[in-house]
Order: C-alpha cells, then sequence, then structure tokens
C-alpha cells in the first residue's frame, strides 16, 4: 500500500490495533478497501465525474488523529426546548454525554455503529457495503470508520421525533470517517437530520457515507445541514436503495467548508417508488461546493423530482453534475431535474450538467439548469417602490434561496435552514424565517 497517504496508515494502523474482537467480514474487508484507495488514489479531474472538482488541495493536507477527550470540553449543540432525538458524535465517536435520546418507540432500535458491531453483526454486515462501492473516498471512509449511526425500523415502525446526527470536527488538523447505516423496513417512517458543525478546528476532514435501504412502501425524509469551518473539507456519500412504493425525501443544505462534494444516488429497485432530491447551497471567499446526484429509474412507474439552488459570491464556485438513468422497461417514467445558479458577483462561477440517459418508451423526462444574475429589471421595479439597492437585492436573492427552503416539509427543519444560511450571509439574504 505505497500509495497510502502516511497519515491514513496512522488511522488504518489505530483500526488495526482496536480490531481485537471485530468479525472476521470486516477486517477482510477494511483490508479491501485499503487495497483500493491505494491502487486507484484520490480521484482526478480526469475522471468525467469529478471534471470540475480537484482535490489537489486536499491531497497536500496531512491529518493527526483526533483528540481523545475532546467532547470534554463541548457543549451540547442543541437546547433543552428542541424537540427531537439527539444523537451527537465528537470528531465522528459517539459521544453520550453530549447526546439526548429518548425512548424508542416499538419496533425501532438506535445504536452506535461500534456498539451494533457488537450486538448485531450480521445487521451490520448486510447494510456495510463493499469496498467497490462509490468512488474511492468512499472506499477510504469503508476502511476508516470507527462509528456512527445505526437505525433499524421495524416493519410499521414509526419514529415520530425527528432523529438528529450531530457531527462534531473538534480537533484541529484531524480527520473523521462517520458511517450511518440505516434500515428502514416494509411501511416504516422517519425523519433523519445529519448536522456536520465544526469548532474552530481549520482544515479539519470529514469524510462521511450514509447507507439506506428502504423496503416497500416505507417513507423517509434525510436532511443534510453542512455548516463546517471555512478552513474545513467535507466529501460526503448519501447511498440509497428503495423497494417498491417507498418514497425517499433528501434535501441537502450546504454552507460551509472550504471545499464540499456531495454525491446523492438513489436506486428505484421496485415499480411505484418516488423520490424528491432537494438542495440549496451559498458559497463565498473562494470556497468550492460540489453536488453530483444520479437517480436510476430500474423498474416502470417511478417518479423523481431534483432541484437544486446555489448563490454564489466573491470568487466562489458551485458545480452541479446530475444524471438520471432510465432503464429498459422503465416504462411510464416521470422525471424532472432542474439546476439554478445566482451569482451575486461577476467573479463567481457556477457550472450545470444535467444528464437524462432514457432506454425505454412512454417517459416523461425534463431537465434544464439557469446561471444568472440578479435581473435589473425586478430590482427597478423594488426601488421604483421605494426600497434601496441593498434592500432591492435581499427581496430578490431571499426569494431565490427560499424556493428551496420551503420544499422541507418539517416547520422547525425549515427554520434551522433558515438561521445557518442567515448566519453565514447575512448581508445578502435577509430573514428567512
Amino acid at each position: 500500500m505505497s500509495n497510502l497517504p502516511s497519515w491514513a496508515g496512522d488511522y488504518a494502523a489505530r483500526q488495526t490495533a482496536g480490531a481485537a474482537g471485530a468479525p472476521s467480514w470486516l477486517s477482510a474487508v477494511r483490508l479491501r478497501a485499503l487495497e483500493r484507495f491505494s491502487d486507484e488514489g484520490w480521484p482526478t479531474v480526469k475522471q468525467e465525474s469529478w471534471h470540475h472538482t480537484s482535490l489537489a488541495v486536499l491531497q497536500q493536507q496531512a491529518f493527526v488523529l483526533p483528540s481523545q477527550d475532546a467532547s470534554s470540553s463541548l457543549s451540547k449543540p442543541y437546547t433543552d426546548a428542541e424537540p427531537g432525538h439527539w444523537m451527537v458524535f465528537v470528531d465522528g465517536v459517539y459521544a453520550p454525554s453530549l447526546s439526548r435520546i429518548g425512548a424508542m418507540p416499538a419496533g425501532v432500535t438506535l445504536t452506535s455503529l461500534a456498539q451494533a458491531m457488537d450486538d448485531a453483526s450480521d445487521v451490520v454486515q448486510q447494510a456495510f457495503g463493499t469496498e467497490a462501492d462509490g468512488s474511492t473516498p468512499a472506499a477510504l471512509n469503508l476502511a476508516l470508520a470507527k462509528d456512527g449511526a445505526m437505525l433499524q425500523l421495524a416493519r410499521g415502525a414509526t419514529l415520530e421525533e425527528s432523529l438528529h446526527l450531530v457531527f462534531i470536527a473538534a480537533s484541529a488538523g484531524a480527520a473523521s470517517f462517520p458511517r450511518n447505516l440505516i434500515v428502514a423496513g416494509a411501511g416504516s417512517s422517519a425523519t433523519i437530520v445529519e448536522h456536520y458543525i465544526g469548532q474552530g478546528s481549520d482544515a479539519s476532514f470529514t469524510n462521511a457515507v450514509t447507507r439506506l435501504q428502504i423496503d416497500a412502501d416505507a417513507n423517509i425524509t434525510h436532511l443534510k445541514l453542512q455548516r463546517e469551518d471555512a478552513q474545513a473539507f467535507h466529501l460526503g456519500v448519501i447511498d440509497v436503495s428503495q423497494a417498491a412504493g417507498s418514497v425517499f425525501n433528501s434535501h441537502s443544505m450546504s454552507f460551509g467548508a472550504r471545499l464540499a462534494r456531495h454525491d446523492i444516488s438513489t436506486d428505484f429497485q421496485g415499480k411505484g417508488c418516488e423520490a424528491l432530491l432537494n438542495g440549496l447551497y451559498y458559497v463565498n471567499g473562494r470556497r468550492h461546493v460540489d453536488h453530483h446526484t444520479c437517480i436510476r429509474h430500474s423498474q416502470p412507474s417511478c417518479v423523481s423530482r431534483e432541484f437544486y439552488r446555489g448563490v454564489l459570491d466573491d470568487t466562489a464556485r458551485g458545480i452541479f453534475g446530475g444524471r438520471i438513468f432510465v432503464a429498459p422497461g422503465a416504462d411510464k417514467t416521470d422525471a424532472v431535474q432542474r439546476s439554478d445558479s445566482l451569482l451575486l458577483s461577476r467573479m463567481a462561477k457556477a457550472d450545470a450538467r444535467p444528464e437524462l440517459e432514457i432506454y425505454a418508451d412512454d417517459v416523461k423526462c425534463a431537465h434544464g439548469a439557469t446561471v444568472g444574475q440578479l435581473d435589473p429589471t425586478s430590482l427597478f421595479y423594488l426601488r421604483a417602490r421605494g426600497l434601496d439597492e441593498a434592500q432591492a437585492r435581499h427581496v430578490l436573492t431571499y426569494a431565490f434561496a427560499a424556493e428551496a427552503i420551503t420544499r422541507i416539509a418539517s416547520e422547525p427543519l425549515r427554520g434551522r435552514v433558515a438561521d445557518a444560511i442567515r448566519a453565514l450571509a447575512p448581508a445578502e439574504l435577509g430573514d428567512l424565517s
């Protein structure tokens, strides 16, 4: 494994040292994942799906092992008045002292991944994934993941309150590799929120993977709120499989990190599946964010809706690459894909590449993309009615961002997203509540 970064070798050595009693399948899959990463290395711009996102700066970083007592100096990232179950991880490791998990309803099991390895290794193995899944950063996550959340919903089970998974990058210059597994039985339902935040830990690296198995007629809402520090690196994967009649709603909100990449994919493995992929990002300075999505219509009579919006300022760059694949025989497919980017600066840059790949007849598919600045006519209209230029810009930018936020069904979650983007960019986005 000569091509493995030295710091990754340190992480792997720690995994090996703590592997006593680990199931044999886990050691084998971790080794294969390390070998894959060592052989292939980081993705490069020569690869089509990474053409606009270079990891050269990330490759130059050397990350240290996280502090063992980082959680002791942290406060809880929620208030007592906020509803829901809160499971907190510090540098990728479960922190019970910062968490607040209420009683689980019948048929719902929630544990840390590390605990699930001991209690239900066979269930973890079935959902864990393999070294071949995704790009090489996903393989690195599989090799080095120490902890994460394991949520199991039995047939018909409902988790009424939202489950909040909070990942805090607390140790300066450290990397974390959370891996979350969500297994939703037939007819079950839940809302899961992933928060990624920092504590001033410059150049931290989060490499996160969330895998969801959604059985027939289950309904899962997933919201990812990424607001790490301005010098952080974030690579995230959300990988979903959907059985017949299932519904998956995804909301990806990216407001932090120096470089953020979000890979989101779902595969319709039965008839009548539905999916919403909704995204909003804000980047300023020289920050870079990339959303790369794939929806596979593998079965007939499925519906997908995909909407991504970006607000860019200064010399920032935003990327959207989306692919809708309609397999042979997937008739009655109904798919819409759209990307819209708003440039607040002449130096900001947005790239959009929506794709349709269709091998079936009798389908309804559409896609489109826009990139532009605030409309001068609309600005003039608002100023003619008494608003100054700054206020007019606030109103128009708010209206652009609010369209993505209003697709979030939960009012408390809408409020959290609005607070996050308002705190980051109050001058541009005004009041989003």
